[in-house]
């Protein structure tokens, strides 16, 4: 990680900020802000996710998510659905808690990627318009948390868990391969109509014009 940050110019250095006194208080203060943000953005995302999977918070569940992926052409609608939720809920509690980094920050990249994707996509930013505003957000606030970790106060420094890089890789080809396949596919055209049934459309819409 520290050679990633070092080739990308990330400055992990907070000594010289005006509130840190030593290096010391600076990585407290770094730890700090990356509690911050796991905790507001994962624990934010898990709920999203629960409205998804549960019905919680006012949330449409399985039955109804699955409904409206498939009329955005995502089919079976309840493989979908699944998989859009457990990326959610499972992401955002992992990045709450600190576990198992960064499988959590990923699927979050992941549903927010087909969020955008699906969603959002072609409308203004803002998310009043239906933009993709807030899926934005998190994906920045995931990628932060890849590029710095999930700091000390975190499930994985408590019990020592490092996630090996084949397990990561792994889950990353996952990701990749479901959002691709997700954003490729497109609903179902509805089918042609035949020369009777628009001659019994347009003759009921006559009729009705002259009741």
């Amino acid at each position: 990680m520290q050679q990633l940050q070092e080739l990308i110019g990330v400055d992990t250095d907070y000594s010289d900020s005006p509130l840190a006194e030593n290096q010391e208080q600076a990585n407290v203060m770094k730890n700090v802000g990356l509690l911050l943000l796991r905790l507001g953005a994962g624990g934010l995302l898990a709920g999203h996710g629960a409205q998804k999977l549960f019905g919680a918070f006012g949330g449409f569940g399985l039955k109804g998510t699955a409904g409206w992926l498939e009329s955005m052409g995502l089919k079976p609608g309840t493989f979908w659905a699944l998989g859009v939720s457990a990326s959610e809920f499972g992401g955002g509690t992992l990045t709450t808690l600190g576990l198992f980094h960064p499988i959590g920050p990923l699927g979050t990249l992941a549903a927010m990627t087909m969020a955008t994707a699906k969603a959002h996509w072609g409308k203004p930013i803002w998310a009043a318009q239906g933009g993709a505003e807030l899926p934005v957000v998190n994906m920045a606030a995931a990628l932060a948390m890849i590029l710095n970790g999930p700091g000390t106060y975190s499930l994985d420094r408590v019990f020592g868990i490092r996630v090996p890089r084949a397990v990561v890789a792994a889950v990353l080809v996952a990701e990749v391969a479901l959002t691709v396949i997700g954003m490729l596919s497109r609903p179902t055209p509805p089918p042609p109509q035949t020369e009777s049934q628009s001659g019994a459309e347009l003759q009921a819409g006559k009729e009705s014009g002259t009741s």
